[in-house]
């Protein structure tokens, strides 16, 4: 991935792969699955700064990354999401919810102490999600 992506970015999350617009993450806290597509737009920081051919392709691969976790993990709920308070790179959350997760019904932000990926078990929720993606995901 040649495209620069915020260091705390990098540091929270691993990469899963690309999309045609956007780089996907997994993001390191195995309570919640939770992917994050950063679109590869040098200075993007809201999505208004998208021209609307992006922000087409950006809801499309929003879209088909939701299906596709719809289809693998049957959440209760999909939130998805753009803040940005913290890092400013333009990035959408999309984050798969139970009613039975540790933070629900309230955001996962800022709930409790996130717990990182066992190395095994980070390697088969990204093949798993790989499968999931493609043929799309590069």
């Amino acid at each position: 991935m040649s495209f620069p992506i915020d260091q705390r970015l990098v540091a929270d999350t691993h990469p899963l792969g690309e999309l045609p617009l956007s780089i996907v993450l997994l993001m390191d806290d195995a309570r919640f699955p939770w992917l994050i597509l950063v679109p590869r737009i040098a200075g993007a920081r809201e999505l208004v700064d998208l021209d609307e051919a992006d922000r087409h392709s950006l809801m499309g691969e929003l879209t088909h990354v939701g299906r596709a976790l719809e289809t693998l993990l049957t959440p209760d709920k999909l939130n998805v999401a753009a803040l940005g308070n913290i890092v400013p790179q333009l990035h959408v959350h999309v984050i798969v919810r139970y009613t039975t997760d540790a933070a629900w019904p309230q955001p996962v932000w800022g709930h409790g102490e996130r717990i990182r990926y066992e190395a095994g078990a980070r390697a088969r929720t990204l093949a798993r999600l790989r499968e999931a993606l493609a043929p799309t995901l590069t």
